[in-house]
């Protein structure tokens, strides 16, 4: 079980650093003036969102895997809000391939301003994701020693 949490962590920070870094190369996209400079960056976001969707794939597949081994966890009120935040982040992800698509047709209306902000969304979506994973880790550490009779 813990090479599935290793496979799982791995291939999450796969994903997050796609999502960090996809939207900060469409505020270049916007930003750049000269053609050469804008086909190398559109080719920089599809070779990029490429790996992004195996990370987020193979996250899945090694979370899935996670909770075939342990069933329990999808009574807990911990994981159906983890699991919110990754079905948004999922979405948050083919939003970014729709707009990636207009990059690559010309039709890009966002503005610099506009992929900054969005730039910050994965962040807010980590900062909620990784304390519903370790608390919830550490209360059933201090269940299970409360529960101990270890004397």
């Amino acid at each position: 079980m813990l090479w599935l949490k290793a496979l799982h962590l791995i291939f999450m920070v796969t994903w997050f650093a796609g999502l960090f870094y996809l939207p900060r190369i469409y505020v270049y996209l916007t930003e750049a003036t000269d053609e050469a400079v804008r086909a190398t960056l559109r080719t920089m976001a599809q070779r990029l969102y490429r790996i992004t969707l195996v990370g987020m794939v193979l996250t899945w597949v090694f979370g899935i895997a996670l909770l075939v081994w342990n069933p329990g966890y999808l009574s807990m009120g911990w994981l159906h809000a983890k699991l919110l935040l990754v079905v948004a982040l999922s979405g948050y992800l083919g939003w970014l391939k729709v707009h990636l698509r207009r990059f690559t047709a010309g039709t890009n209306t966002g503005t610099s301003r506009f992929w900054r902000i969005a730039n910050e969304v994965p962040a807010v979506v980590l900062l909620l994701v990784v304390p519903l994973a370790v608390l919830r880790a550490t209360a059933a550490v201090t269940v299970a020693a409360q529960s101990c009779d270890c004397r």
